[in-house]
C-alpha cells in the first residue's frame, strides 16, 4: 500500500502454468500478437523475425479503444479518469478521447431534439436520407 509499509501478499487472477506473473510483454507477444495475425490485422513474421513493433497494434490499444467506448456511451470524464488511474480528468481528454462513427449521428439527433415536439417527425438530415 506504501512503499514503507507492510508487506502486501495478493493471489494473481492470471499467472503462468509453473506460477508467477503473466508480464505483459509476453502476453503481448505470445498471445496478443497471435492472435491479431489470426484475424489478418498484421502479417505472420518471417521465419526467426518478430512480429512488428505499433504502438497501436499493441496492448495499449484496447485502453484507448475501452476509454473511446465509454465516452461514446456518455459516460463522465471524471469517472472514466478515475477508471483509467488518472489524476487529472483533462489529461483524460486530451490523450483518450476519438471520435467514434456515432458521435456525428448522436450530436445531430441531439440538436434535433431539442427542437421537436412531442409527436413531432425530424426534419434533419437523417429525414432526408431515409426517403
Amino acid at each position: 500500500m506504501k512503499p514503507d509499509g507492510p508487506l502486501v501478499t495478493k493471489r494473481l487472477y492470471f499467472s503462468l502454468t509453473g506460477g508467477g506473473a503473466v508480464r505483459r510483454t509476453d502476453f503481448n507477444t505470445r498471445v496478443w500478437k497471435l492472435a491479431l495475425v489470426q484475424a489478418g490485422v498484421i502479417p505472420e513474421p518471417k521465419e526467426g523475425e518478430r512480429h512488428q513493433a505499433a504502438r497501436e497494434h499493441g496492448m495499449h490499444a484496447l485502453r484507448h479503444f475501452y476509454a473511446s467506448v465509454l465516452l461514446d456511451a456518455g459516460e463522465n470524464i471524471k469517472a472514466l479518469s478515475s477508471y483509467l488511474g488518472h489524476g487529472d480528468p483533462g489529461f483524460t481528454l486530451r490523450v483518450y478521447t476519438h471520435l467514434m462513427p456515432s458521435s456525428d449521428g448522436r450530436a445531430r439527433r441531439a440538436v434535433d431534439g431539442l427542437y421537436e415536439g412531442p409527436g413531432s417527425t425530424s426534419d434533419g438530415p437523417g429525414t432526408a436520407q431515409a426517403e
